[in-house]
């Protein structure tokens, strides 16, 4: 079998793009490729393993002769083959950008294979020092990486109760992760259940994952699970980075994608998941250049992708726990890390954003993560297929998201405390109003929750703000859109805040000690920099993030050359 039959995929929505998926390099592509590999040409014998499933620093491989088979997990205990690699074509997919465990396996075809390989920074060469081939490749990769998740076998198998706070955890961690998964109820009948039972797991063990290695992690945390899937990468203990940027949403990656695109070294970090609030938009339909609209996931992957295209190291899941409140040496900062470790850098940049604001409720921790959302993905959609639902907000997110949910539930409750003509672009309220099932509850706030016997939600008590007029509505599922608050206490003073917690910048800071002004985007300490959401005077819009995430780094080099030129002039 070759790429032009393979198998597995024929049900894909990609189907009509395999010859994107597996493009055949031409013989001067294949020339010009050759000279970015990390390695000399490799023989393979028939049937000799090339790479494993889970094995970390896998190279992508360019065939010369012969081919290698690809397989990947399909469910529990199978395998199935996705493609045949023939001369002129790459292995591998997005993992091999940043080195990270591969999700499939490689082996020499039965006349064998002779490849080159090409390991993360070689691949990364090649991307940006040929555009053709480098463009044929990282869309094959993407286009791969998406084909993997639809089928969702070939990664991670999570078996537990679907409605858990802790499954909808895990599932919507590895999901805005963008790597495949599938979930398995421990209930019925099938493999999960039988592994469950044979295994003699007790309900608070569950969810049991089982990651693409065959290594299992019971109820693990989204740490252990990136740890399992080799997400998150060794950091150098003595590296020292032209910029640290804490957060990877829209600000943080486009820093990245700029300064690493720039020849600055870059490190990301980020404690949930790239793509910040804004990879948990449905659908965002006011960004500049996308007029039918991109998912927050889609737009964010990409970006994502470009990042670690130019370089950039992105660490996720892992927590800045604090930034020092002095630079190390006179010139470094250290931002000490939730793991104990600590990361030195020249600069750092600040997008840590906002957190979920949660309103004064009784009871709602118990509900959070299985019947309170703070936001409306597909894993929540179809959790709540055909039912009624309430969803408390009126800012574009908020409208967003009744626009995704309503047509997928019996009815919606929409619950406001002003006019959505207050707060709301006009395009989603005139959608909204075309929404036979919304029902939009103006001046009312939810007061009161009420559990079942099950321990689920059962109900919710709407109250009129003006009249007290109460009313009770029998739902399982509430989605909560209602603001956010600056994610600035790891901060710890460090710099300067404004009365509501978000980073000050510019004018409004003293100026520096060295006597320079501080820049637009600079916070009170020198090189420390603030950008998107969590930047006091910010837009609260994808695109103006993402142009501070570009405007920042004009900054950056104008900080590192004031710092190398003090350097200069105390040498003297």
């Amino acid at each position: 079998m070759n790429a032009s039959n393979a198998t597995n995929i024929g049900t894909s929505t990609i189907a009509t793009r395999q010859y994107q998926m597996f493009p055949v390099l031409s013989p001067a592509q294949i020339e010009t490729a050759q000279r970015f590999a990390s390695g000399p040409a490799r023989q393979f014998a028939p049937g000799e393993s090339v790479y494993e499933i889970g094995e970390l620093g896998v190279p992508s491989w360019l065939v010369l002769a012969g081919g290698i088979d690809v397989v990947r997990r399909d469910g529990l205990s199978d395998e199935a083959t996705i493609v045949t690699h023939g001369p002129g074509q790459f292995s591998g997919e997005v993992s091999q950008l940043a080195g990270r465990a591969s999700l499939a396996a490689g082996r020499a075809s039965s006349e064998g294979c002779t490849a080159v390989p090409f390991d993360a920074a070689h691949l990364r060469a090649l991307m940006v020092g040929s555009a053709d081939v480098g463009e044929t490749v990282m869309r094959a990769f993407i286009l791969r990486r998406v084909a993997l998740i639809e089928e969702g076998g070939a990664g991670s198998i999570l078996i537990g109760d679907p409605e858990s706070a802790a499954m909808m955890r895990l599932q919507g961690f590895l999901t805005r992760s963008g790597f495949p998964n599938m979930a398995l109820d421990a209930s019925t009948e099938g493999e999960g259940r039988a592994l469950v039972e044979r295994l003699g797991l007790l309900p608070d063990e569950l969810p049991l994952m089982v990651c693409p290695n065959g290594q299992m992690l019971r109820n693990p945390t989204n740490a252990q699970a990136a740890a399992c899937l080799g997400i998150t990468p060794e950091l150098d203990p003595d590296a020292v980075y032209d910029v640290a940027i804490i957060g990877a949403g829209p600000a943080g990656l486009a820093a990245s994608v700029y300064a690493a695109s720039e020849g600055l070294s870059v490190l990301v970090l980020d404690e949930r998941a790239f793509g910040g609030q804004a990879g948990a938009s449905a659908r965002i339909e006011n960004y500049l250049g996308f007029p039918t609209g991109i998912s927050g996931q889609a737009l964010a992957g990409r970006a994502f992708n470009q990042a670690l295209k130019f370089g950039a190291e992105v660490a996720i899941p892992l927590r800045a726990a604090m930034l020092n409140c002095g630079a190390d040496d006179g010139q470094l900062h250290r931002l000490a890390l939730d793991d104990k470790r600590d990361v030195r850098a020249r600069t750092v940049v600040i997008a840590s954003g906002a957190r979920y604001r949660r309103p004064d409720i009784a009871n709602l921790e118990q509900y959070e993560g299985s019947s309170i959302s703070y936001w409306a993905t597909p894993i929540e959609a179809q959790l709540c297929a055909g039912e009624e639902i309430a969803l408390v907000g009126g800012g574009n997110s908020a409208g967003q998201a009744v626009v995704f949910l309503a047509p997928k539930v019996e009815r919606l409750h929409l619950i406001v405390r002003r006019p959505l003509e207050d707060t709301m672009s006009k395009y989603l309220i005139e959608r909204i109003a075309a929404l036979p099932n919304v029902e939009i509850h103006v001046g009312s706030e939810i007061v009161g929750i009420e559990g079942d016997e099950k321990g689920r939600l059962a109900a919710c008590t709407i109250r009129q703000r003006r009249t007290g007029a109460e009313k009770v509505c029998a739902l399982h599922h509430i989605f909560l859109f209602i603001g956010a608050d600056p994610n600035s206490a790891w901060l710890d003073g460090c710099v300067a805040l404004d009365d509501k917690g978000f980073v000050v910048t510019g004018a409004a800071c003293q100026s520096q000690g060295d006597g320079r002004a501080v820049l637009p985007l600079e916070t009170s300490m020198p090189g420390v920099f603030a950008i998107g959401d969590i930047r006091a005077g910010s837009t609260k819009r994808v695109a103006a993030a993402v142009g501070e995430g570009a405007a920042v780094v004009a900054q950056i080099h104008a900080a590192l050359a004031a710092t190398d030129s003090a350097r200069e002039r105390a040498d003297a």
